[in-house]
């Protein structure tokens, strides 16, 4: 009977790729936990208490003094690249249970407008330009334009007042949504309809790369009741994704926090939370279950720390998830269990801006009855990730869109 567990530390990174520049030189300089780490020496006067991400082996892949270099645990420890552009939670997770993101690009819309603008024409659609901008004014009512809450070109957003239309419908700005997905080339197409405190072209402003869209916090949709957001995710063979390929074998498959919003698979028991206290609860839970079973847990608040720049909360949150992790290596002391610490991407609260940054996540793998501690090779992709989650649950990596099992490296020292 044995267990995969992976925790995603949303917004984790060790350091920055060497393309993290291409967008915001500064992001060169990214690293999410040696930042983090710096800043509770500083602020609290001591370093952070993580001592279970320490003994999975973070000190062997980071190089910062308060991490410890050596585990009694048997581990193998390494790093990953992302393997999809950008840096993005939706994408981080869906190229890491095995997706194929080769068709995802980073695009403006205004590279597409005309594509995009006659595809929702023939869907019987009117549009126009917004005062000549690359953005698109739908039925009078819908805009869609860049979201520029992520990093430029990431997402698009169909968005709308209720007031004006409805979300659903034949004529809804879902339906508008959809439309825009079904040519749109990037990672998500995000429909969003609320109530606004004014016109919606009045909230329209550029951002950064080039890319024009509706600053959205400003106009209320977020304090305001009645707020409807769908996710529309770039086309993929969920079939070949980790946990509906563990779900046929006859797997239980618990899908935990964000991980429950963003991933595909029908017969999979979803915990939806925020709260990290909730994240780890349930997931505790699904591993007390007993029997084979795949859990995959997003820890989101991390990430949300991240986002509000706020290093002091990232700290605490991380010993937080260090105790929740003592409690999961506890339960997890089977020979064949596992448990697979990462991150989707990074979230630097230190650089200066609330964007995910594009840093390498750490590869912490807990592994009763193995032997020793490992080094592993860079995995050139989070892909890497599920396809060696996939052979630990005696799965056919083979069977996944993309990646590679993870092949132990030299010992550790």
């Amino acid at each position: 009977m044995a267990k995969t567990v992976i925790v995603v530390v949303d917004g984790f990174g060790v350091g920055a790729m060497p393309d993290a520049g291409s967008l915001r030189p500064g992001d060169l300089a990214a690293d999410t936990c040696g930042h983090v780490l710096d800043h509770a020496r500083t602020a609290l006067g001591r370093p952070l208490r993580l001592p279970v991400l320490g003994a999975l082996g973070l000190g062997l892949v980071h190089p910062h003094p308060d991490l410890a270099r050596r585990t009694h645990l048997p581990v193998a420890a390494g790093r990953a690249a992302l393997g999809y552009p950008g840096a993005d939670t939706f994408a981080g997770h869906q190229t890491m249970m095995g997706a194929d993101f080769s068709r995802v690009t980073v695009a403006r819309l205004a590279d597409h407008i005309d594509e995009v603008a006659g595809a929702l024409t023939a869907a019987g659609h009117r549009t126009e330009r917004l005062e000549g901008q690359p953005l698109l004014v739908v039925d009078g009512v819908v805009l869609v334009h860049d979201n520029l809450e992520a990093d430029p070109g990431i997402n698009w957003n169909a968005s709308g007042r209720l007031d004006d239309l409805a979300f659903d419908g034949p004529a809804g700005i879902l339906a508008v949504a959809r439309t825009v997905r079904a040519v749109a080339p990037v990672a998500r197409v995000i429909a969003v309809g609320g109530h606004a405190d004014g016109p919606l072209p009045s909230y329209v402003r550029p951002g950064d790369g080039g890319t024009v869209g509706l600053d959205t916090p400003a106009t209320g949709f977020y304090r305001n009741s009645g707020l409807q957001v769908r996710h529309l995710g770039a086309p993929l063979d969920h079939t070949r994704q980790l946990p509906e390929l563990a779900a046929r074998a006859g797997i239980p498959v618990t899908l935990v926090g964000k991980a429950a919003d963003i991933l595909v698979c029908d017969p999979a028991l979803r915990h939806p939370a925020v709260e990290t206290a909730d994240v780890l609860a349930h997931t505790l839970d699904a591993v007390r279950a007993g029997g084979d079973a795949l859990v995959v847990a997003n820890v989101q608040e991390t990430d949300l720390a991240g986002h509000q720049q706020d290093t002091g909360r990232y700290g605490r949150l991380l010993e937080q998830v260090d105790a929740g992790l003592a409690a999961l290596v506890a339960l997890l002391a089977e020979p064949g269990d596992r448990l697979i610490v990462t991150g989707d991407h990074g979230n630097d609260p230190t650089i200066g801006h609330s964007h995910h940054t594009r840093e390498y996540v750490p590869v912490l793998i807990h592994r009763p009855g193995a032997d020793g501690v490992e080094l592993l090779p860079d995995a050139d992709s989070l892909a890497d990730v599920g396809a060696t989650a996939a052979v630990s649950l005696a799965l056919d990596p083979g069977g996944l869109a993309g990646g590679t099992p993870l092949r132990t490296g030299r010992r550790a020292a």
